[in-house]
């Protein structure tokens, strides 16, 4: 468990995560204990348990995050709850990215690539940094709608100020990063119930998206979300939107650089992609978009290998006896994703990028990117979607 009340933080943080995760995972097996970032936690390594804890036995396990990250998202926002709450949260959300909604969404996510790509022109770009205005534009089109700039521009200044200090010490004094964040967020909070407002005063103001969704959300059993509820949850879904995207796109290209002959591939399948529609004079489809095989192989792999979602945290809701452990209440619990996919057993010389390896079907639990069960990533869909059409015009023009 390490020194007191650090444990192994220090450890965690100075080696490389998978090197700390696979020592202990050879000397104490699939289900290990360690101290971490102020609390002690059991980390489990296989799908099966994985399975256990985020699927079959989930009630068990509610979601967990430090005070300070509930702080800035918001405590109403869905990723904190369990029971009928999250549950009735969760079909709002999925609502709003269900294929069936976003495919109408291709000419506005392909429009702001084309409006994008140009200005990386003769320059030198922060990859990262650009993948995230790319990703908080497409998040701002699935949050709000067909959007007016002028609402939009002061929510993504407040929400860039928010971002800076999410993974910042929380120290809450003038000056410091966290109270400039927290700054932020009351600001965000005042400018989102602003509009909360005039949508809900004017029905034509503009509704679709989530925030359409969540306003909506009324039946004769259950009242109208709040605008505190309404308003944490938008929040939230930008944030997830927004971030881990940005990151997976900034290392499929990394892959792509450094794959030169996949780069090829992918370029090619593109550009017939490119041929059709230029013959059939019209415009990227969702339809297109579902034929790209090779492309979306390269993206899974991308997850696989990159595992931007190292682990989750879940907390034990009471005295848990767990596959002949005994996890105390409070204890927590973290499904180690990154080590599942860079096992060797599951996908053979881990370390190397290979596409192929989703050519046919995983062994069940194996890849999970985007968590499973009641908790999964709802935008995960959405976010597959704007990296195709980005791949498609980078390929394809530059």
């Amino acid at each position: 468990m390490g020194w007191p009340y650090i444990g192994e933080t220090l450890k965690f943080y100075t080696q490389n995560p998978d090197s700390f995760f696979a020592n202990r995972r050879r000397r104490y097996g699939d289900t290990f204990k360690t101290h971490i970032l102020g609390c002690p936690c059991v980390m489990i390594s296989s799908p099966e348990a994985a399975r256990i804890v985020l699927v079959t036995k989930a009630h068990l396990f509610k979601p967990t995050y430090p005070p300070s990250k509930e702080k800035m998202i918001g405590p109403e926002a869905l990723f904190f709850h369990q029971g009928a709450y999250h549950s009735r949260l969760k079909k709002l959300v999925l609502a709003a990215f269900l294929p069936s909604v976003i495919r109408g969404s291709v000419s506005e996510i392909e429009q702001i690539v084309l409006k994008f790509l140009p200005t990386w022109e003769n320059t030198t770009i922060n990859t990262l940094q650009e993948m995230k205005r790319y990703a908080f534009d497409v998040a701002m089109i699935s949050a709000f709608g067909h959007k007016r700039d002028s609402e939009m521009k002061g929510i993504k200044q407040l929400y860039q100020c928010l971002e800076k200090g999410y993974n910042s010490m929380p120290l809450d004094l003038p000056g410091t990063p966290f109270h400039k964040a927290m700054k932020a967020r009351k600001q965000l909070n005042e400018t989102l119930r602003r509009l909360i407002q005039e949508r809900r005063g004017n029905e034509k103001a503009g509704g679709g998206g989530l925030l359409g969704n969540l306003l909506g959300a009324k039946n004769h059993k259950v009242e109208q979300l709040s605008d505190s509820q309404i308003a944490d949850n938008v929040i939230g879904v930008i944030f997830a939107a927004h971030d881990t995207t940005a990151s997976v796109l900034t290392w499929v290209l990394k892959y792509l650089h450094d794959n030169r002959d996949l780069l090829e591939a992918v370029t090619r399948e593109q550009d017939g992609i490119q041929r059709k529609i230029i013959e059939e004079n019209r415009r990227l489809t969702w339809d297109d978009t579902r034929h790209m095989p090779l492309t979306t192989r390269v993206i899974q792999e991308t997850l696989r290998r990159a595992s931007i979602l190292s682990f989750t945290f879940r907390e034990a809701v009471e005295d848990v006896e767990f596959e002949g452990y005994y996890i105390p209440k409070g204890w927590k619990v973290l499904p180690l994703f990154r080590t599942i996919h860079h096992c060797a057993d599951f996908f053979p010389q881990p370390e190397k990028f290979d596409p192929s390896r989703f050519e046919v079907p995983l062994r069940p639990n194996t890849f999970i990117p985007f968590g499973n069960g009641v908790h999964s990533c709802p935008g995960s869909e959405l976010a597959k979607l704007e990296m195709l059409v980005l791949l498609h015009h980078l390929t394809t023009s530059y």
